[in-house]
């Protein structure tokens, strides 16, 4: 598959740009650079003040610290298909956040004076812009009540069903599903997703394999009783899926 191909794809399946005309993505692509990056990798500040990216393959960990504590909070998982940085996309200021490489990261990257001109004037980006900016919102909302009002073990159970396909909702799942993107991080990593410490995490991770919901093997973090781990998220996540699953009036 050629790089113009490759890109297509990439975008196609992206939240951000999937569902466009073919013409309008191909006139995008003309617009990209593809890249690889090592793992590691930080991006600067003037770097993504200058250019928008999209990742086609590999995880991005987007987090901010505490210069004088030293802790951390991840904000974000990002994986294919999702575009960064949001916010100096929108405001042009520079980002106090961290965007680190948690594997090699291949990206396509555009000018960020491009991208805000495509925003500008093609709808059908526009209305695919929205509803992602929209998701990146209630995100951050979800992560600041979680950190509020549930207790760490109820966080830790509503990060994996976060990272779960989930489509069997009534069955005990088997095989055991996976959890994507957050599958093989370390504890630290998990802890500044919650807002805990790796001690903490770790306990509570073992709770869940002894009672047989989790199952680890070979840096793979799969759940084995879907049931259980929604019951362990705590009865808000219950009650907001039985309204989601009540037919619209017509």
């Amino acid at each position: 598959m050629d790089a113009t191909s490759q890109s297509l794809e990439c975008l196609n399946r992206s939240p951000l740009f999937g569902g466009l005309p073919e013409s309008l993505l191909r006139e995008m692509v003309a617009g990209f650079q593809h890249r690889r990056y090592a793992k590691g990798r930080v991006f600067a500040a003037e770097e993504l003040g200058s250019r928008f990216f999209v990742i086609v393959s590999g995880r991005l960990k987007i987090s901010r610290s505490n210069p004088d504590t030293g802790r951390s909070v991840v904000l974000f998982m990002a994986g294919p298909g999702d575009g960064f940085d949001l916010i100096t996309l929108l405001d042009g200021q520079p980002h106090e956040i961290e965007h680190r490489a948690m594997d090699e990261l291949e990206l396509l990257s555009a000018p960020i004076d491009q991208v805000r001109h495509w925003i500008s004037v093609y709808p059908e980006f526009n209305q695919r812009f929205l509803p992602y900016l929209g998701q990146v919102i209630r995100n951050m909302e979800n992560l600041t009540s979680e950190l509020v009002l549930y207790d760490t073990t109820s966080r830790l159970a509503r990060l994996i069903l976060r990272h779960t396909s989930t489509e069997r909702h009534f069955e005990v799942p088997h095989p055991p599903l996976p959890v994507h993107l957050i599958t093989d991080l370390r504890h630290e990593d998990l802890a500044q997703m919650l807002g805990s410490v790796r001690q903490v995490v770790n306990r509570h991770l073992q709770a869940l394999i002894r009672k047989g919901i989790l199952h680890h093997e070979k840096g793979s973090l799969l759940v084995k009783d879907l049931r259980a781990l929604k019951s362990q998220a705590g009865q808000v996540l219950h009650r907001l899926e039985r309204k989601r699953r009540v037919p619209p009036h017509g």
